[in-house]
């Protein structure tokens, strides 16, 4: 089992910047592509950002040029830095692991992203 324990949100004004950190409970890290998803109220859960075991790279349209996602496997960690923040970001966002081998996701229980106008 893999734990993701999420952190980095908070309450931020419009234009500024956060930075949310996924921390992995196993060395397995390393073979699990990564993802950020956001849910707002009344909305669905999408993808926000995703990068893969070898450090490939993409983003939803809304987030292209202010998000940015990386990892760092001596770490066991995910990051998304979040620039120029609108209301509309406003959400609770998750980091997933995906494991290929045995088709499997992993969550976290999510972290509170408000950006206030």
């Amino acid at each position: 089992q893999v734990q993701l324990v999420e952190s980095g949100g908070g309450l931020v004004q419009a234009g500024g910047s956060l930075r949310l950190s996924c921390a992995a409970s196993r060395s397995i890290f390393n073979s699990l592509s990564m993802g950020w998803y956001r849910q707002a109220p009344g909305n669905q859960r999408d993808l926000v950002a995703h990068i893969t075991t070898s450090g490939s790279t993409n983003y939803a349209d809304s987030v292209k040029g202010r998000f940015t996602i990386s990892r760092d496997n001596a770490k066991n960690t995910v990051y998304l830095q979040m620039n120029s923040l609108k209301p509309e970001d406003t959400a609770v966002y998750y980091c997933n692991g995906f494991n290929s081998v045995v088709h499997r996701h992993y969550w976290g229980q999510g972290t509170q992203v408000t950006v206030s106008s």
